[in-house]
């Protein structure tokens, strides 16, 4: 073998010894190859548990931050610059029919439109662009890159139910930029962590850091035990300094991979970069409560796989920006014991529920999934007790509007929703053969959300007259100050220049378009000041929204056990149509939490299908009972139940059965078993009946009247026959069920009656009927 230069001339059999198989020809090209592993690959468990954790940065050096803001600024150019290709490949693969139904996969590799052919580019420009390599490393542009491809794949190819992701967008905002993705370290080899690491102990930060009420010999593990609750285990100065590397030792140099004193998350910088490493110290929270959380992600290094560095607008932080390093853990997340015992007893409780959501309110029915319990419910009609009762001889819990006549308590929730009305205290214990529960939110929550939908207002107000003031020129004058310029005019006095113009903006000859586009508009300071609060205040609130779902999720679980069907509706339809609504309500957030604390207690929330199910326009006795949205009580002509609909919906959805659990379209309703729920106990009637069932004395004779007999009537007008018909004589036998109470409560709830529509009067729910 000779080699001159990068050239390699291989010469002899082809059996030339060249690791992993490698030819003549791969050694010709210039390029080297390190061949195939030894050993396989490792490869995170795709199945695994995996949860992720926040770690707040200080970042109080101006330097510090300037480099932080120089990487965030270049990888935006890089972001905004792959997603402008990869757009453009879209809009070139989409128009290419022939190339596409031809050869499909051929025409995709000569665009480029592939996970390698976006790095390539990113590449490329990285080396188009000489002064970002100061700033970034080419492993940062391929995991970016990456990112960009993921929402492409999900354009080009559809999902499991068919449906196909948005075109990528070519415009990315500065300040929509928020994050760069790291990438994840090797768990074969030691100290092969590259872009953003994290380096140092717990134990390290804690001895760095230690509160003084802290005793000095507690251990990690003993913290929480001996701090009581309120107490600070860390003392955190304001200005955290950064911690020197490990000094060099005699066998090796000094390096991050030494350190292990308080946390740290450092990046090298750019492969041009002559500032050296980039360190930034971690902040944790310093209260006793939160140390099992950190001692549970952080205490075992192996276990850290990778770290991407987040930027969160911030108008009270030097610069308008806090920085977090999000930490990616193997292994599944933190539960508290008091949390793990909770869903231990829920998985315990043997019961099978089902969830009607809706734009207001979400409804909650279970009953136990085996023993007899189903089978000796009864149904209550409406008449005494407002909605769907059950519980075998002791008449359990009642699904209405209003309590149960016969003893039943209707669930109350008052820590997550509105008590409804007329419920009793709270009976949700898994032994109860029906339970029910309704979400709503209360009246303080509803001031809450009004006081900050106002408040929400006067910032979009004065946001509004920042951008009119700093652009005077895009508005038209407001109607009254259009007349006060003509009645200046008018008595000649000079033109008054216009400040603040309240009209609309200037558009274009056609259409609706403004002249100038927004995001051409001067911005002033105080705007970007009042927008970041604007979006700090939006960004607490739904992490309130997100914590109030869980809690409400967790109360749910806990009452009707871990396994949950709910219909498998669009939520993005509603917010279209009642989008207020929804957005207080948050039904979806709601959803959402109660699937995870489901599976996370063993369980699943599984969703069925709106067509094959139809759970809003059936009775649980089979029968159709079509209604409008407008009608929010069911009403059934077949069996006489009457009750709220949303809980006679969750009632079915309880009872729904699938052939595959993972499709929503197998659903199917086992009405069946909804029927063993059913049986007709009604009352007898407490008033005047319109046919008499007791047998009447033979009458005495004329002349005679005695107490005992009842006299004869008189003779009686005759009526003649209308239109020559006769009165039909009884054809149908006696009703097999005794006549429903007509002594209905004051809270049963009556349900619409179309007009013209004939009325039974012994049973007015039973309409039309002979």
């Amino acid at each position: 073998m000779t080699v001159t230069g990068v050239t390699h001339e291989v010469t002899g059999s082809p059996d030339n010894g060249l690791p992993g198989g490698l030819s003549s020809s791969s050694l010709s090209s210039g390029r080297r190859f390190r061949g195939k592993n030894k050993q396989p690959a490792w490869k995170r468990d795709k199945d695994g548990p995996v949860s992720v954790i926040r770690l707040p940065l200080s970042v109080t050096r101006p330097a510090d931050r300037r480099r932080l803001e120089q990487l965030f600024s270049a990888m935006w150019q890089i972001k905004r610059a792959l997603r402008r290709d990869a757009a453009n490949m879209v809009v070139a693969y989409w128009h290419g029919d022939r190339r596409r139904v031809a050869d499909e996969p051929a025409w995709r590799r000569e665009l480029g439109l592939s996970r390698t052919g976006l790095e390539q580019r990113g590449y490329a420009h990285l080396d188009a662009a000489g002064h970002l390599k100061a700033h970034v490393t080419k492993a940062l542009v391929m995991h970016q890159a990456d990112e960009v491809w993921t929402g492409v794949e999900r354009h080009l190819f559809r999902d499991a139910a068919g449906r196909r992701a948005g075109a990528p967008r070519r415009r990315l905002p500065w300040w929509d930029y928020t994050r760069i993705p790291g990438r994840a370290r090797s768990h074969t080899s030691p100290r092969k962590w590259e872009t953003f690491r994290l380096h140092g102990t717990l134990e390290g930060h804690l001895a760095a850091y230690r509160a003084p009420g802290t005793p000095a010999d507690t251990t990690i593990d003993r913290v929480a035990d001996v701090m009581g609750d309120g107490e600070s285990v860390l003392a955190q100065p304001l200005r955290m300094p950064v911690p020197p590397a490990s000094s060099p030792t005699g066998r090796t140099a000094g390096s991050w991979w030494d350190h292990v004193g308080p946390l740290v998350v450092v990046f090298s910088g750019g492969a041009a970069s002559r500032k050296g490493d980039l360190v930034l110290p971690v902040r944790l929270p310093q209260g006793a409560g939160r140390w099992p959380y950190l001692a549970h992600y952080l205490n075992d290094p192996a276990r850290w796989h990778k770290i991407d560095l987040v930027r969160v607008a911030d108008p009270g932080a030097p610069g308008g920006w806090r920085y977090e390093a999000h930490l990616l853990v193997l292994g599944a997340g933190y539960a508290a014991p008091a949390t793990r015992a909770r869903r231990a007893r829920a998985a315990g409780l043997d019961r099978i529920g089902g969830v009607d959501a809706n734009v207001s309110n979400l409804s909650v029915v279970s009953f136990p999934a085996t023993g007899t319990a189903a089978g000796n419910a009864t149904a209550s009609n409406a008449a005494a007790s407002s909605g769907f009762v059950a519980g075998g001889p002791h008449q359990g819990d009642s699904i209405g509007d209003g309590p149960s006549a016969d003893g039943g308590a209707l669930i109350g929730v008052d820590d997550i929703g509105e008590t409804i009305p007329g419920a009793p205290a709270a009976a949700g214990s898994g032994n109860a053969p029906v339970t029910a529960t309704r979400l709503t939110l209360t009246p303080a929550q509803q001031n809450e959300l009004a006081r900050d939908r106002k408040k929400a207002a006067g910032r979009r107000k004065a946001l509004d007259r920042s951008r009119r003031a700093a652009n005077p020129a895009q508005y038209r004058p407001s109607a009254r100050q259009q007349a006060r310029a003509a009645r200046r005019a008018r008595a000649g006095l000079p033109v008054k220049q216009i400040h603040l113009p309240g009209g609309e903006r200037l558009t274009q000859a056609r259409g609706k378009r403004p002249a100038r586009p927004y995001r051409q508009d001067r911005l002033s300071a105080s705007y970007r000041r009042l927008r970041a609060r604007d979006k700090a205040a939006g960004a607490r609130r739904t992490v309130a929204r997100r914590a109030r779902a869980r809690q409400a999720a967790a109360t749910i679980i806990s009452l009707h056990g871990t396994n949950l069907v709910v219909e498998d509706c669009h939520i993005a339809t509603w917010h279209r149509r009642w989008g207020r609504t929804c957005m207080a309500f948050t039904p979806g957030q709601l959803v959402t939490a109660l699937a995870a604390e489901c599976t996370a207690a063993g369980g699943a929330l599984l969703r069925a299908a709106t067509r094959p199910t139809a759970l809003s326009q059936h009775c649980l006795c089979g029968a159709k009972v079509t209604k409008t949205l407008a009608v929010r009580v069911h009403v059934c002509s077949a069996c006489g139940l009457n009750g709220d609909r949303d809980l006679v919906s969750a009632a079915l959805a309880a009872l729904v059965v699938f052939s595959d659990p993972a499709d929503p379209g197998t659903a199917q309703v086992d009405y069946d078993r909804a029927a063993a729920l059913l049986t007709h106990d009604f009352k007898g009637l407490q008033e005047a009946l319109s046919e008499s069932t007791v047998v009447s004395p033979v009458p005495a004779p004329t002349g005679q009247r005695t107490g005992g007999t009842a006299a004869r009537p008189g003779a009686r007008r005759r009526w003649r026959r209308a239109r020559g018909r006769a009165s039909a004589r009884r054809s149908a036998g006696t009703c097999g069920m005794s006549t429903p109470n007509e002594l209905r409560p004051a809270f049963a709830v009556q349900g619409p009656r179309r007009s013209g529509m004939p009325v039974t009067p012994d049973c007015p729910d039973l309409r039309g009927r002979s």
